[in-house]
């Protein structure tokens, strides 16, 4: 695992595309227990190199009822994004992650960790990918739906500040989907 994630770490594969340039962002131990698939990193978190360093990883962190020193430990958490790279502003948020990077990485980097347990998949982009026909319409109706999708995979909103009218909107969510997801977390590890 290690000259593997060495080897992503000098990817270079999306630069002509990057303006903020490349730094792949992602953390995983063969002993990971839950597997976190996001979307990208953000603008904060292309400058500090940490996963989830952002106001949508308290968030997150909340969410899962860990602390930060569990989160970063990669034998508990792994957490691998869609697109391992910053991949700049749009008109409305972060561009979507560049297309290359599951492809390329992600079966890899799954295949070197020992149990799957566990794969929460964080947003859209993570389960269009991991999904693929199983997916709803929307992303609300997915996560309504979480059931359909454990025991190994557990879709789940992106917990951007972006998304608080999102969460207002479906208090379900916090009050079903979080519950049990602390539940199943928890039990995990």
């Amino acid at each position: 695992m290690k000259n593997l994630i060495q080897e992503i770490k000098k990817c270079q594969l999306c630069l002509p595309h990057l303006e903020h340039g490349v730094n792949p962002v992602m953390s995983a131990s063969k002993k990971s227990k839950i597997i976190i698939i996001g979307q990208a990193p953000g603008s904060v978190v292309h400058k500090t190199g940490i996963p989830w360093d952002d106001k949508s990883g308290e968030r997150l962190r909340s969410w899962l009822g860990v602390t930060e020193e569990e989160f970063y430990n990669d034998e508990l958490f792994a957490l691998i994004p869609m697109g391992f790279c910053y991949p700049g502003k749009g008109k409305s948020g972060d561009l979507p992650p560049r297309p290359e990077c599951a492809p390329l990485w992600h079966d890899r980097v799954l295949n070197e960790i020992e149990e799957k347990p566990l794969i929460l998949l964080i947003g859209t982009y993570a389960q269009k990918y991991y999904l693929k026909g199983l997916i709803k319409k929307t992303l609300t109706a997915t996560v309504q739906n979480y059931k359909e999708y454990l025991p190994q995979h557990l879709p789940l909103p992106h917990p951007s500040p972006r998304n608080n009218i999102w969460l207002k909107k479906n208090e379900w969510f916090e009050d079903t989907v979080i519950p049990e997801l602390k539940r199943r977390v928890k039990e995990v590890l």
